[in-house]
């Protein structure tokens, strides 16, 4: 049985994150994909039911968060200032790679985060890579963040950045969405960081009982495979939803 006290649960994320999590397009209140499919299997191991909800941009998602108006993040990286607002549930269900895009034609040779220097990236607003890049970008790079992935694709399609940072499952998915065929992904990972589900502080249902709940289900999960298949389903799902007929 739930806890007293604690009879619904909110949860959110990147809303522009296929395969993980999108918004649904008959209800675009509502967020779909990999990460929504392991929340409703997340409310049967728990008990409580959760609702994954659009509550705005990924930034806004955050902020929602730290005030206790969202009480679960649906994949997140670890970086230190979010454990100030959030806990973190161990193990990561998911390991996430996060690679450079440039346009056809580009001059750019990626190896290592050096080779960025001296050129104009993009990228989301407040979105992580993992708090080594992170504190590398602050410190060397020049990246311009903006409120969405379509928007930092088409400001790398103009060639007013020379190339964009974002992770790969998403970062091809939106370009198939796009009908673009002239930016690529370079090899070479920027970071390989791991999704974690997230509860903030200031939720009403931020429980011993209930991040124990949570940390039980979560290890559940790592020992089997069934995020690849939900994945699996979402890329299918996308590509029906959103990409163009050949």
């Amino acid at each position: 049985m739930a806890q007293e006290g604690c009879k619904h649960l909110l949860a959110s994320g990147n809303p522009q994150y296929p395969p993980y999590l999108w918004r649904a397009p008959e209800d675009e209140s509502k967020l779909v994909g990999a990460n929504a499919e392991m929340m409703q299997w997340l409310s049967k191991e728990i008990g409580i039911p959760i609702e994954v909800r659009y509550v705005g941009p990924w930034g806004r998602v955050q902020e929602e968060v730290r005030a206790g108006k969202v009480d679960l993040i649906a994949g997140a990286f670890f970086t230190v200032p979010r454990t100030e607002y959030m806990d973190y549930f161990h193990p990561p269900f998911r390991d996430t790679r996060s690679a450079v895009w440039t346009k056809d034609g580009s001059k750019l040779k990626y190896r290592k985060w050096g080779d960025l220097q001296g050129r104009q990236g993009v990228t989301v607003i407040n979105n992580s890579f993992g708090e080594e890049f992170d504190r590398y970008a602050r410190e060397n790079l020049r990246i311009t963040q903006v409120a969405s992935l379509e928007q930092a694709i088409q400001i790398l399609q103009k060639g007013r950045a020379d190339y964009l940072v974002y992770e790969d499952s998403p970062g091809d998915a939106f370009l198939a969405k796009m009908a673009i065929t002239d930016i690529k992904q370079l090899e070479g990972a920027v970071a390989k960081e791991p999704l974690y589900l997230t509860l903030s502080h200031k939720s009403a249902c931020n429980t011993p009982e209930l991040r124990g709940k949570l940390a039980r289900a979560v290890y559940k999960l790592s020992r089997t495979t069934q995020m690849n298949d939900w994945i699996s389903q979402s890329i299918q799902l996308w590509r029906k939803q959103n990409v163009p007929a050949q």
